[in-house]
């Protein structure tokens, strides 16, 4: 059932394949930091047969973290919990699919990062990374181990009241029903779904740290163009699909 207040959402958020997910987990105490970005400057960022998606005109870079647990693989074996920070673009295929790309994971649990390096070629790191919501604030923050360069980052958020009626550019960060990667030089999408976020306004007090420069992106100038904090979802994955480049 489609939730109330929610009606800019597409069909496929309250939507999933007929078949068992592959991954299930529940993501909690959620910061979406975003910026503004030029789409031609993000596109050779992306996997192949993929575009930059673009809302009046522009695209964004994210930057998202957020505590994961009641992770299980198959519905059966737990992996176990971690925190993740997450750099992040947003595409689309030419069957008009929207999807996440990952240009950096940061994660605190080396065996899960191994696991989905392997298994999801997504590009975890493992790190320190705190994610923490207490009295009224987000906090976290990110030092990277291996591989990869060093970064790090640090962020604080005030968490405001929910919002009841998501904004075009709200529900454009946020509803993304899938994720574009490469595998063996062909780019695949993989279906997630979950419930659209509950989401809660935010302002950002502090960010400082490099994790967009080491995924190959500027620095924006200025906070952030969007700040929003969640207390979190349930979601799931599934196999991957190749995307058609036809």
């Amino acid at each position: 059932m489609k939730p109330p207040n929610h009606d800019l959402l597409p069909p496929e958020a309250v939507q999933a394949p007929p078949t068992p997910p592959a991954l299930t987990q529940r993501w909690h105490d959620a910061v979406f930091l975003h910026w503004r970005a030029d789409p031609d400057l993000v596109a050779p960022l992306l996997p192949p047969h993929t575009r930059p998606d673009v809302l009046d005109g522009s695209t964004y870079v994210g930057m998202v973290a957020f505590g994961v647990d009641r992770a299980r693989v198959l519905g059966v074996l737990p992996t176990g919990g971690f925190a993740e920070a997450n750099v992040r673009l947003y595409a689309r295929d030419r069957h008009g699919r929207q999807g996440v790309v990952f240009r950096s994971m940061d994660a605190d649990s080396a065996h899960n990062v191994l696991a989905a390096r392997a298994l999801a070629r997504v590009p975890y790191t493992w790190s320190d990374v705190a994610v923490r919501t207490t009295g009224g604030h987000a906090i976290g923050g990110v030092r990277r181990r291996a591989p990869g360069p060093p970064a790090r980052a640090r962020w604080r958020v005030a968490v405001g009241p929910p919002i009841t009626r998501p904004s075009p550019l709200e529900v454009f960060l946020t509803a993304r029903w899938g994720l574009f990667t490469t595998w063996s030089g062909r780019t695949v999408w993989i279906p997630v779904a979950h419930p659209p976020w509950p989401l809660h306004a935010a302002r950002t007090l502090h960010y400082e740290g490099d994790l967009l420069p080491a995924a190959g992106i500027a620095q924006p100038a200025g906070p952030p163009d969007s700040t929003l904090w969640s207390p979190g979802v349930r979601a799931a994955f599934w196999l991957p699909r190749r995307v058609a480049v036809q």
